[in-house]
């Protein structure tokens, strides 16, 4: 990148050209990394493209421009992302929310009884919790989370948004499960083979291992928890599950064996099998 004092133009122009080789979005990485250090919003780049940027800034910019060309994601950078409607905390300690992982919430809103209890398994950040709290203000939700940093992620989270109501608590769904009965139970649990090109080629090195991998086939972590959560759903209470985008059929197999009816995949905007739910009878 060129010497300190450039305009934001040419740095957004430098930064993208910096990140074209590390990431499909270059461009869009440049303005927002650039607008963090200059604290402003996106449509400002755009509006005063020829201002100058102080010396210490561009050095800032230059060193989250040099972070991401590793592979860092932007959010953690940032230390924040967007997720539905909510602005949400994030730090390697939890997963990145991303965008499919909001049909799960869809999903679940639209299966949730007025009143009704949920129980999130695996919360990470708090994301799915979260906005089916902020959406459905009349439910009743709990969510566990086993990594005691991610919790903490989660809880504050919870207490910057003023969603008090969502009952945070340790938990893995190995050592068992809050008792029901929920009306829904949801969960994006570790589905990545550990044998996945993704771990070779340094698209996953920055996110929390735990909550990515599970087993050689990705599915050790669904195995074990369809069976606790089917017991402590309420009847006709729904289990909805996201998973990798080739799992969706042994998914439909595991909860059609643990008793589910109603059993279906549904898939993302990009028309990949992405979340697997049943109804318990």
């Amino acid at each position: 990148m060129s010497e300190a004092g450039q305009s934001i133009g040419t740095a957004l122009h430098e930064g993208t050209e910096a990140l074209r080789a590390a990431s499909a979005t270059a461009r869009l990485d440049a303005e927002l990394l650039l607008a963090e250090v200059l604290g402003v919003g996106r449509s400002h780049l755009f509006a005063f493209p020829e201002r100058p940027i102080p010396a210490a800034t561009i050095e800032a910019y230059r060193a989250l421009i040099a972070r991401r060309r590793t592979g860092e994601p932007v959010a953690y950078l940032m230390r924040r992302c967007e997720f539905r409607d909510l602005t949400l905390s994030v730090t390697p300690a939890v997963l990145v929310p991303r965008p499919e992982t909001e049909h799960l919430v869809e999903q679940a809103v639209a299966c949730l009884p007025a009143g009704g209890q949920v129980l999130e398994l695996g919360t990470g950040s708090g994301a799915i919790a979260l906005a089916v709290a902020h959406e459905r203000p009349d439910a009743r939700i709990t969510a566990t989370e086993r990594s005691t940093a991610a919790l903490a992620v989660a809880q504050e989270n919870r207490h910057r948004l003023g969603l008090s109501e969502v009952h945070l608590t340790p938990g893995d769904w190995n050592e068992g499960i809050p008792p029901g009965p929920f009306d829904v139970i949801v969960s994006n649990p570790p589905y990545v083979q550990t044998t996945a090109a993704e771990w070779g080629n340094g698209a996953l090195e920055h996110e929390p291992r735990e909550a990515l991998a599970a087993g050689h086939d990705g599915l050790a972590d669904i195995r074990s928890l369809v069976p606790p959560a089917t017991a402590e759903l309420a009847r006709g209470g729904w289990l909805i599950l996201e998973h990798g985008a080739r799992q969706g059929g042994a998914v439909r197999e595991l909860l059609q064996a643990a008793g589910l009816e109603a059993v279906r995949t549904e898939c993302d905007l990009a028309g990949l099998e992405r979340l697997t739910l049943g109804r318990r009878p």
